[in-house]
């Protein structure tokens, strides 16, 4: 696998490269599923095309969490309709320091999907106008010709709910300490963290500037065990802590894609609090 992320003065210099990235535009907010569309027709990167949490990098909500993944058959034909091939970079962003879509656009393409070369925008859109970079307004939906890319799904990079319940990896939680502990809950009906599990917010992987720390800060900071399963509320920024574990230089964490959202719907499965 590439370098996991890619500055904007580098997105900048590769865009004017004999093999220009692929950008999707993975603005998205929680609650609102028409926001990211809005957003992207607002201004956006110079051809980004928008990619859908809920549509595209999730299937409809139920039994399996507010964000299961789709089958390998339905993410197949997004990256076919979005022209996506392994032999063109793809760069993924969001406006929220790659905590919700971009993140996740990365698990599902680099590791899940197998593409050799996606990378997330350190820091995002505000990083991107920060280094002068322009945005454009052009509605361009998918590219003319769509790509005849078969993906070959990695089935062990994520986990379903009953290894979770049996497994002996260490789970790492990215959601805030005050949900993992219960003491807030504003998205699922269960406030509580699977037994077990030890916190990391995604939040703690970024500086104070929205862009990730550096590799070696963050290979001190990020939970350590042989092996790791990350979760979060819904599966998705659970994929920032797998990307802070890329950035690290250290061992993917599996994803446990239901998350939160998903545990909770087995009373049989044990809550912990505190």
């Amino acid at each position: 696998m590439t370098r996991a992320l890619i500055t904007a003065t580098e997105l900048a210099e590769a865009l004017d490269g004999a093999n220009p990235p692929r950008i999707l535009d993975c603005r998205a907010r929680l609650g609102d599923p028409a926001a990211g569309r809005r957003l992207w027709r607002e201004a956006h990167l110079p051809g980004a095309l928008h990619l859908d949490l809920d549509r595209d990098l999730a299937a409809p909500a139920g039994e399996g969490g507010r964000h299961p993944l789709p089958t390998p058959e339905t993410f197949t034909a997004v990256v076919q309709r979005l022209g996506i091939t392994p032999g063109q970079p793809v760069v993924a962003y969001d406006d929220m320091g790659g905590q919700l879509a971009a993140a996740r656009a990365w698990w599902m393409l680099a590791v899940w999907a197998g593409h050799p070369d996606v990378r997330v925008l350190d820091g995002g859109l505000a990083a991107w106008q920060a280094a002068g970079g322009e945005l454009s307004r052009s509605e361009t939906l998918v590219p003319t010709t769509p790509a005849a890319w078969h993906p070959a799904y990695d089935e062990e990079a994520r986990v379903s709910a009953d290894h979770v319940f049996s497994g002996r990896e260490l789970k790492v939680d990215a959601r805030s300490h005050e949900r993992f502990r219960g003491d807030a809950e504003p998205i699922d009906p269960v406030a509580g963290h699977v037994p077990g599990a030890v916190c990391h917010p995604s939040a703690a992987n970024l500086t104070e500037h929205g862009r990730f720390k550096a590799a070696e800060i963050l290979a001190a900071e990020l939970p350590d065990a042989p092996e790791v399963i990350a979760y979060c509320g819904s599966g998705v920024t659970a994929c920032h802590n797998i990307l802070a574990y890329a950035v690290a230089g250290r061992p993917l964490p599996r994803l446990y894609a239901g998350s939160w959202s998903e545990w909770i719907r087995d009373p049989s499965r044990p809550v912990a609090r505190g």
